[in-house]
């Protein structure tokens, strides 16, 4: 009795450790179901399992290290250390919050003063006014970085094996709220927050376990382009700056920009349409639809429209800023058209001229902007596993 005892406490101890940390990381088969509730329990109350697993070897070990025969000892010795050594593995090594770091120095200079390069590709927002661009291969390590815009608290997150960028209020029921990276479900990053320990998913900002489950968090309007463009957008903007200290994490992302980077979880598909493929995503109200990032560098142009709105999806000449726009101006639903030059791009009703901006330059319609609609780039695994109602936008 004394060793069923044993092994089934020990396989407790053990298991209890690896199924915590499986269901919530990138192990082979833990992403693809919906064990989201069981991770948390899981998680929540492992205190539980430990304690009962230490219970059911207390006895027989206290026995086979005094009274057994030094196979029996040096055997409970040994499967006694592996315990130990995968709590603290599964506890200290292959958490998220032990792998991804928030930045210890955040840097954010301006352009006179800036060190990265104009090429990269950033997540940009203005509130108040003021402009902040925060680099995706900086921001995708750290996977979320506080920081305050117009005097107004913001969480920037992204989740590089979603390829999903947003930036959120870190307000919960009007009070800030403090997060740490806590795993991930279906591939997207998921946070815990501090104060009640539900957990957040990066890509909508909802909470999907916990005592705040079904909540969500506000999101802030936020646009990715290259850094280059953000600053033809607003040369005054603060541009987030590497931490020195992970050099080499962000060294590890070197190529995601692009789609060169090696690896399942975050290389690129270069064909359209599969998991890994790139997307132009959009959501209004119930409505979602996705657009081929290779269908879009080819036309650099969309005409569409999603539940009733009218909308431009456009792709700049450095075939990395993209934008969505309402075609709606003054009451007339406009069509446009890429210029011969690539350029600029102009409508097809008064043939005035637009940049890349979203800004009339010459014609009927000058100085008229366009309205801008949110939008993201993604993997499109990501989006339609987060907008199951989505549609695809496919060539006509």
């Amino acid at each position: 009795m004394k060793y069923v005892l044993f092994l089934v406490g020990i396989s407790l101890l053990i298991g209890i450790e690896i199924a915590r940390v499986y269901f919530i990381m990138p192990f082979p088969g833990s992403q693809e179901e919906n064990t989201i509730e069981l991770a948390y329990f899981l998680d929540q109350y492992i205190f539980l399992f430990r304690i009962a697993g230490i219970l059911l070897i207390a006895y027989p070990t206290y026995f086979f290290l005094t009274k057994s025969k030094s196979t029996i000892k040096w055997t409970a010795i040994m499967l006694l250390v592996f315990w130990v050594m995968t709590a603290y593995a599964f506890n200290f090594k292959f958490l998220a919050d032990k792998m991804f770091y928030q930045p210890e120095n955040k840097i954010l200079l301006t352009a006179d003063k800036n060190k990265v390069s104009v090429k990269k590709l950033v997540l940009g927002i203005v509130i108040n006014g003021q402009a902040k661009a925060y680099p995706i291969e900086i921001i995708g390590y750290h996977h979320q970085v506080r920081d305050t815009v117009g005097g107004e608290q913001v969480m920037v997150t992204y989740c590089t094996v979603c390829r999903s960028g947003r930036v959120f209020k870190p307000e919960v029921d009007g009070q800030l709220e403090n997060f740490r990276l806590v795993g991930m479900d279906h591939f997207n990053a998921m946070f815990e927050d501090s104060r009640t320990k539900s957990w957040w998913r990066q890509a909508s900002g909802e909470a999907i376990a916990g005592p705040l489950k079904g909540k969500k968090l506000a999101e802030i309007p936020s646009e990715q382009m290259t850094l280059a463009a953000w600053l033809e957008r607003y040369p005054e903007s603060f541009i987030l700056q590497p931490d020195v200290k992970f050099t080499d994490q962000y060294t590890d992302l070197v190529g995601y920009d692009d789609g060169t980077i090696e690896g399942s979880l975050e290389g690129r598909d270069s064909l359209s349409w599969q998991k890994k493929s790139w997307v132009v995503g959009v959501s209004l109200g119930l409505f979602a639809k996705a657009y081929d990032w290779n269908e879009l560098k080819e036309k650099r142009i969309i005409n569409d429209d999603v539940a009733g709105t009218p909308l431009l999806v456009v792709l700049e000449n450095d075939t990395a800023s993209f934008h969505v726009w309402n075609r709606i101006l003054n009451s007339d639903t406009l069509n446009f058209i890429v210029s011969d030059s690539l350029k600029t791009f102009f409508d097809t009703k008064t043939k005035s001229v637009w940049n890349w901006q979203g800004t009339c330059i010459e014609g009927q319609f000058k100085n008229s902007s366009l309205t801008p609609i949110q939008s993201y780039q993604e993997f499109w695994h990501s989006w339609k596993t987060f907008h199951p109602n989505t549609t695809q936008y496919l060539k006509e």
